[in-house]
């Protein structure tokens, strides 16, 4: 079920209230995992991890190759799109019983997708990147940007398999902003997809939908391309499924919903927040909630 969306500027300004999962209502049928692990609701953009950052990597700054065109990481990039995606695409199928629903919304909507576009979903468990871009049918023309310090860990090579690209820091100065924004443009030249988790950092098996940053949104204005909202739901794991993976996390599910089309004859700030605010809303309907905990605007921003 859609609902109307709510267009009330003084609604959708308003800030979210401290929120917690116990306050959380979903539709009948809806799992909501068991919780078990202490979640810092008072701040959604908190991490609940501590990677270690022990691998070696170039300086993120002005003089990174945001845009690296050398032969060896279109190899890796192809490599990791054609082979290592489709590899844990099978893994996940027999772990996590992964499944989607929604890819007719991409051919309903592929008129407006020729020249990319952005899928945005929530950040729920490690495998949540892989899960959304095996559901849209990703190539290697996909670019994510990341937290930069993520690729000094021992995932380095995945991230820059699946296209990754570093976010520099702001004591990297505007240069490196600069440079960093250069290679967006470039990339949306190229008609190339991007991936964005607007929650920003990984909170694994929360249900609620937590607060958007707007930069997914920013970047849909800027660059005129439909956002294409996405969920991850989980479903209990039962059957053949609790010998096939780890019993304490449930199966997952990606809902791919219909697209959202930037008006660009609006002004930038106030379709950024419509894009935002319809984006979560939908989400939250598709995830199966009928209240959700937080709203889609951080309190700070």
């Amino acid at each position: 079920m859609v609902k109307e969306v709510i267009h009330d500027p003084i609604f959708l300004s308003g800030k979210s209230e401290v929120a917690t999962i116990e306050d959380l209502q979903v539709a009948e049928g809806t799992y909501v995992p068991p919780v078990v692990i202490d979640y810092p609701e008072d701040d959604p953009y908190q991490g609940i991890y501590k990677p270690i950052y022990d691998r070696p990597f170039p300086e993120v700054d002005a003089d990174y190759p945001y845009v690296d065109d050398s032969c060896k990481n279109k190899l890796l990039v192809w490599f990791g799109y054609n082979v290592v995606l489709r590899i844990l695409t099978l893994v996940l199928l027999v772990k996590y019983g992964l499944r989607w629903t929604g890819r007719a919304h991409l051919r309903a909507y592929r008129h407006y997708l020729k020249g990319g576009a952005i899928t945005i979903a929530n950040h729920c468990y490690r495998h949540d990147a892989a899960s959304v871009l095996s559901a849209i049918h990703a190539y290697s023309n996909t670019r994510i940007p990341m937290f930069a310090p993520n690729f000094k860990t021992k995932d380095q090579i995945f991230l820059k398999m699946v296209g990754g690209i570093p976010i520099p820091a702001a004591e990297k100065g505007l240069s490196a902003m600069k440079a960093f924004n250069a290679a967006f443009d470039e990339f949306d030249k190229r008609g190339y997809w991007f991936h964005i988790f607007p929650e920003a950092k990984r909170w694994d098996w929360y249900k609620p939908i937590r607060p958007f940053q707007k930069g997914a949104f920013t970047m849909a204005y800027k660059y005129n391309k439909p956002i294409i909202p996405c969920v991850v739901t989980y479903r209990p794991r039962t059957g053949i499924y609790r010998f096939l993976g780890p019993k304490n996390e449930p199966l997952v599910q990606v809902t791919i919903g219909e697209p959202i089309i930037p008006d660009t004859t609006q002004p930038r700030a106030a379709e950024t927040e419509r894009m935002r605010q319809q984006a979560h809303q939908y989400m939250c309907q598709m995830a199966g909630i009928t209240h959700n905990t937080w709203a889609a605007k951080p309190d700070k921003e």
